[in-house]
């Protein structure tokens, strides 16, 4: 048997390839129902018709309120497609929106309350879209770290943040990433002050707002008055924030989990990249496996075992050989999926 880390992706990652993916993986028809109809009394499009849409539409699919219900649910999906006799599940992370997926796959909230919070927020963020995010990275090609340059990112957003009318903060550490976010006064200035970067950055991320920064406080206080503290229970399996700090299972307060869950996370920046770290150093699993859909988290996830010398892997071709010899890294949006259900 092998012992897993359980990755949650977060916004971004149901993209037009993933188009049907419910239809293929979803692995309860009843819950997916379920879903579907709490979607309908509230006048929103079915998740079934979304991901049975005859093509994907980016006004559509990306939006908050519908990519994030879509996400929650072919994670949910993925997770209960897992082999339980091969695969021994030791701890749960996710990424941004993903935390909200990993409460529910470590038990802290049940399926349907996972999805009551992940569609709310959703709807909530959509309704306000404050400001938006971007993403520009401090490595090279071969993931390797440039000298200085994640320290010359952060000096140019502190120097734009301080400008009036201007609002830039880091929202995710994302492995050899950083994701920005602010307002379009503040994006537009950094995005004017850097080089391009490996052929596509900086990216503008679609449909996005300024998740994870101080902008975010009317949606957190929307979030507060919208959820039930109630629903968080004593999590089964450890849960890994984007602190890096660790939920126990039967140590939990579960008014703290809600506190960090409708406020911390929803305003402050999420260190992706130090939960990966923690979630190797203190479990080292055999796998580190993200759910689906997409396969979009792979590198940032490499990057943040690279960054913490897991395996003593220095660069892209160090992970690359250790995928090749044995994989570390599973992703179930690709075909890796056959390894683990």
């Amino acid at each position: 048997m092998k012992t897993a880390v359980i990755i949650c992706p977060g916004r971004g990652t149901y993209n037009k390839t993933e188009l049907g993916y419910l239809q293929r993986h979803f692995p309860d028809a009843k819950l997916l129902h379920s879903f579907d109809a709490i979607r309908e009394q509230q006048q929103q499009p079915s998740l079934s018709a979304l991901d049975g849409a005859d093509r994907y539409s980016v006004a559509q699919h990306t939006r908050g309120d519908n990519a994030s219900a879509l996400i929650y649910a072919a994670t949910l999906g993925d997770y209960m497609a897992l082999n339980r006799e091969n695969i021994d599940v030791v701890a749960v992370t996710g990424n941004s929106m993903g935390w909200y997926s990993a409460l529910a796959c470590a038990g802290a909230l049940s399926a349907a309350d996972g999805f009551h919070l992940v569609n709310t927020m959703g709807r909530l963020m959509q309704d306000a879209l404050i400001g938006g995010q971007l993403i520009y990275p401090f490595v090279d090609e071969q993931w390797r770290v440039i000298p200085q340059k994640r320290q010359d990112i952060l000096s140019k957003l502190a120097q734009i943040n301080s400008r009036k009318d201007h609002a830039l903060y880091l929202s995710i550490e994302l492995g050899g990433m950083l994701v920005l976010a602010g307002n379009e006064a503040g994006l537009h200035a950094f995005e004017k002050a850097v080089a391009p970067a490996l052929g596509k950055f900086p990216m503008r991320l679609h449909n996005h707002g300024a998740f994870h920064t101080i902008l975010q406080n009317p949606v957190a206080l929307q979030g507060q008055n919208s959820i039930d503290p109630q629903i968080f229970h004593q999590p089964r399996l450890p849960l890994i924030d984007g602190r890096g700090s660790i939920w126990w299972p039967k140590a939990c307060e579960t008014d703290a989990l809600y506190d960090y869950t409708l406020a911390t996370q929803v305003t402050q920046t999420y260190d992706f990249t130090r939960a990966i770290a923690i979630a190797a150093r203190e479990f080292a699993p055999d796998y580190c496996i993200i759910t689906g859909p997409g396969s979009t988290l792979g590198g940032a996830v490499a990057q943040s075992l690279i960054l913490s010398s897991w395996h003593d892997m220095k660069d892209k071709s160090d992970f690359q050989k250790i995928q090749e010899k044995e994989p570390l890294l599973i992703s179930m949006g690709m075909k890796q999926r056959a390894l683990v259900t």
